[in-house]
């Protein structure tokens, strides 16, 4: 097909990347890591790990997964974290060891949890001590035998690790009673490692990286086959639009969590090339602590999501940071509303721009030129990528026409995990990924989305898929029926309201959100609660849930819980 969109570029961005550049993900992080030994590769509460270090730490906790936990290539290991120093030398040290790692949100519930590990077959799990008792009810009932446990301060010094693990643990209280035998603290994993020698492990581009769970555009959380050359190439087609926006050891903001596909690529592997400074953001809701850290460390550059940016700018001493090197700030995950672009342009003298992409496309595939006034796009297609807007048949629309947006190039995903049938649902012939994506392209090759095909809700850049919460709706015995829908939020862009017919007449709006949150992460529980007679459907019986979004829409912003 015609790229057109390619008279569009900046000057400097070329057309395609080359894709042999990295033979694997322990390539690229042995290679840079070799290259800016002395340069700071991240800053957690003030204390900072260099490349050199992380090359160190990284190459130990590879060299026990293989001569002590017994772990061979392409096994699985889930990694449990926060943004703290300890995901990157997991990550990269498992990588390392040619393990396939497995992205765990540490704030899944027993009941998500135990699917990913089991689905996934996951060997072995990193998990901070705060959510050890969660794994603690699971692990019976899935295939993990090797546990790393870890406190948030382990890696900060003798001194300011034991005041913050201290804090966490007796202050804050956060670390519930556990007791998982044979487990292995993390210190004692790297000082074992620093005795071994790492086995050298033959990787191909070809090779799995990640299993990254998603929903898709539908239905339960599946696996994205994510391969070595699908995150290498993505983060050069990342380098190769940011280009001289990104000079060697910038400092930028790491505040979305690196379990989630945005920062993982956008921020951890991407920044890495250039031996960039990552100021890690373990708590982004501590908005007063994020904006100290932000006084302590200027960024050059920041991604993040609307909701976040729209928290910084009414955090008290916000107008206090340093923004005079801020190059670039792109917003990802979810749709980034004018207002707040145009209030960050004027706080911060940097245009907030906008990019586009799925975890199936590991994930950037599209983004608007940075220092481009915001104009409602998620850009262009980034190089070596082609968007087609298709019809429901495959069939190529043109320019202009509403469609589903498809996606093709080399960071598209290879398969969902052990899911065929999911994978033939979204794979066109000729490496095409239907994304689940409603909208249009026009003739200067900017992509606008329009809709979402199904029903999926986001809620601060993540996704809630309506199936789930139903599920756990319904499960209650109080419950007839039930139906989830996006609700517009003035904070996290969209909330999830619930629509329900109630069994049991004294059923109340508070006791089935306690209900669903037994089994659903914070951001998926139901935030508004309605209670119906009966809810509308098809003649077949199918609930319109577009019928509930419009009525919803209709006062987006409504405070109250039950109606």
């Amino acid at each position: 097909m015609e790229r057109f969109w390619l008279k569009s570029y900046p000057p400097d961005v070329p057309a395609e990347i080359d894709t042999s550049e990295y033979r694997s993900l322990k390539d690229l992080c042995e290679r840079h890591c070799h290259e800016f030994p002395e340069r700071v590769a991240y800053v957690q509460m003030g204390h900072a790990m260099t490349y050199g270090e992380l090359e160190s730490a990284s190459r130990a906790f590879a060299a026990w997964l293989q001569q002590s936990a017994g772990l061979e290539k392409g096994e699985r290991i889930a990694i449990m974290l926060p943004n703290v120093l300890q995901y990157p030398v997991a990550m990269f040290g498992a990588l390392r060891a040619g393990l396939t790692v497995v992205n765990t949100n540490p704030l899944y519930t027993a009941h998500e949890l135990e699917h990913q590990l089991s689905d996934s077959g996951a060997q072995a799990i990193v998990i901070l001590e705060n959510f050890a008792h969660v794994l603690e009810e699971v692990i019976a009932r899935t295939s993990v035998r090797t546990v790393i446990v870890t406190g948030a301060g382990d890696l900060l010094g003798p001194v300011k690790g034991a005041i913050v693990n201290a804090v966490v643990r007796h202050v804050r209280r956060q670390v519930p009673a556990w007791h998982i035998a044979g487990a292995t603290r993390f210190a004692t994993v790297l000082a074992r490692g620093h005795q071994l020698s790492l086995r050298e492990i033959e990787i191909d581009n070809e090779d799995i990286a990640f299993l990254q769970y998603t929903g898709g555009t539908t239905g339960v959380s599946k696996g994205a086959v994510l391969t070595h050359r699908n995150l290498t190439c993505n983060a050069r087609q990342g380098l190769a639009w940011f280009g001289k926006h990104l000079p060697i050891g910038a400092t930028y903001v790491l505040a979305l969590p690196l379990y989630h596909i945005f920062s993982l690529t956008g921020n951890c592997l991407m920044f890495m090339c250039v031996g960039a400074r990552g100021i890690m953001i373990t708590n982004p809701r501590d908005f007063r602590g994020f904006v100290r850290e932000l006084k302590k460390y200027p960024p050059n550059f920041f991604l993040g999501v609307n909701t976040l940016f729209n928290a910084l700018l009414h955090t008290p001493g916000f107008d206090e940071i340093d923004f005079t090197g801020l190059t670039g700030t792109v917003g990802g995950g979810m749709a980034v509303q004018r207002t707040v672009a145009e209030q960050w342009h004027q706080r911060t003298g940097c245009v907030l721009g906008q990019g586009w992409g799925l975890t199936e496309t590991s994930p950037i595939a599209c983004m608007n030129p940075l220092g481009e006034d915001f104009n409602g796009s998620i850009g262009l297609p980034v190089p070596s990528t082609e968007i087609s807007i298709r019809s429901d048949e495959g069939r190529d629309l043109g320019v202009e026409a509403i469609g589903e947006i498809c996606v093709r190039g080399p960071q598209v995903m290879r398969e969902y995990w052990k899911r065929p049938d999911e994978t033939a649902n979204v794979m066109l012939p000729d490496g095409w990924l239907r994304t689940g994506d409603i909208g249009h392209i026009d003739a200067r090759g900017y992509v606008f989305i329009e809709d979402r095909k199904k029903d999926m809700i986001v809620v601060s850049g993540f996704n809630v898929y309506p199936n789930e919460v139903e599920s756990a709706a319904v499960s209650h015995p109080g419950v007839l029926e039930a139906a989830a829908v996006a609700q517009p939020d003035e904070k996290s862009g969209e909330s999830v309201a619930l629509f329900v017919v109630r069994k049991d007449p004294h059923l109340t709006a508070e006791a089935l959100i306690a209900h669903c949150r037994k089994s659903l992460t914070g951001y998926k529980v139901p935030k508004h609660v309605y209670f119906r007679s009966e809810l509308p459907k098809t003649n077949v019986g199918k609930i319109l849930r577009k019928a509930l979004r419009d009525e919803v829409n209709q006062h987006p912003f409504t405070r109250q819980s039950t109606s």
